[in-house]
């Protein structure tokens, strides 16, 4: 895409905009690996949660996950399907509430399991149990590795409790992050070698999240038939639940530039910031794609590009462009739409991007808009 192409809506920037167009492809490519696996794929609220286009999710997924309360009640109320909720420990005056929206209910430990099991299943919900297989497969996201030493997501199999069997509907694993087949493989190995045994007799198992379906390079057919192994040893339902795979690519952040200056290189300060609008480029970290630009040094010209608020580390990352910036100039960032606008925040004061729709008919219409009342009003 050219970068005037984002001017057509007449929003003011920043901004995040969806593309309806590549979040279809995103499903069409999940509907197909749910009906060859003879999977349900769920979609992970953390990751995403613009309810807008959840009408277009739940023409193709089962339904959604929930980390706590709030997010279970956006799935039921604006997701519809199944409804499947885990927290590493619930609030004893949250839980009746919670009974309320979800259908499936996954808890975090044996003690956690003991305490409100029974009252799911009085509820008519599934229960199960997050295990850890202890099974680290990832390099470089330690942020995210939920089998390193002293995790505290998930059952070993050293405090798991085989009298407890008889409370669970289900086991689920989540060890994934931004990962291909071949280390689901690896996990499912070492799942069944420390938890197999209990095994039969369940009704499903959750592979949890972090398959990176839709990329391009990701092996499919093999996670197909992991899936389809699972089921027939252990006549067990299947269930995935991605959130970057399933919005992979379909999102951007557009902003513009400032003001620029030097200071032993080239510096731009953008409308947009990486501590308040895409924390995981601090967090992880990582270097977001920009639309025209090249790698450091590849072009004939290269800034650094920082936010506007008072954080030195404030820093977005290094591009290069074969044209001087100027104030004024649009800055659009890729792959946009996962673990943004569910972590935005007001440091500083900074307003929040509008959010954006591009429909399939190629039309950028504006879906929301923050203003001073939304950073006033957290606060006090």
């Amino acid at each position: 895409m050219d970068r005037n192409e984002f001017l057509g809506g007449g929003i003011p920037t920043p901004f995040f905009l969806i593309d309806e167009k590549k979040l279809r492809q995103n499903l069409e490519i999940l509907k197909e690996v749910q009906e060859k696996a003879g999977c349900k794929i769920l979609l992970a609220q953390k990751a995403f949660s613009m309810f807008a286009v959840y009408p277009l999710l739940r023409e193709y997924l089962a339904g959604s996950t929930a980390s706590g309360l709030f997010e279970a009640r956006l799935g039921h109320e604006e997701f519809g399907g199944e409804t499947h909720v885990f927290s590493p420990a619930y609030r004893e005056e949250e839980f009746q509430e919670l009974l309320g929206y979800a259908d499936h209910f996954v808890f975090n430990s044996c003690r956690q399991l003991r305490l409100y099991a029974d009252r799911a299943h009085k509820a008519g919900k599934q229960v199960g149990l997050r295990v850890n297989p202890e099974c680290s497969t990832q390099e470089g996201h330690a942020i995210y590795d939920p089998c390193a030493p002293g995790s505290r997501l998930g059952t070993t199999r050293a405090n798991f409790e085989p009298e407890l069997l008889p409370l669970l509907d289900g086991l689920h694993f989540h060890t994934l992050c931004e990962q291909n087949s071949d280390d689901l493989e690896t996990t499912v190995a070492a799942f069944e070698e420390k938890f197999g045994e209990f095994i039969p007799g369940l009704k499903w198992l959750n592979l949890g999240g972090g398959h990176h379906i839709t990329r391009d390079d990701y092996d499919r057919e093999k996670l197909i038939r992991i899936v389809k192994g699972l089921k027939e040893r252990w006549k067990v339902e299947v269930y995935l639940e991605p959130g970057e795979a399933v919005v992979l690519n379909a999102g951007y952040l557009v902003s513009s530039v400032l003001e620029t200056f030097k200071n032993g290189m080239n510096l731009a300060i953008l409308d947009t910031s990486a501590a308040c609008h895409m924390p995981d480029v601090l967090e992880m970290p990582y270097r977001p794609p920009v639309l025209e630009s090249g790698q450091p040094g590849e072009k004939a010209y290269t800034y650094r590009f920082g936010g506007p608020t008072c954080l030195a580390g404030d820093i977005i990352g290094d591009y290069s462009f074969d044209k001087p910036l100027n104030p004024g100039d649009l800055v659009v960032f890729g792959d946009m739409a996962l673990y943004t606008m569910v972590k935005t925040n007001t440091f500083n004061g900074m307003p929040l991007p509008s959010i954006a729709l591009k429909t399939e008919s190629g039309e950028i219409r504006l879906v929301k808009r923050f203003g001073y009342e939304d950073f006033k009003g957290r606060l006090s």
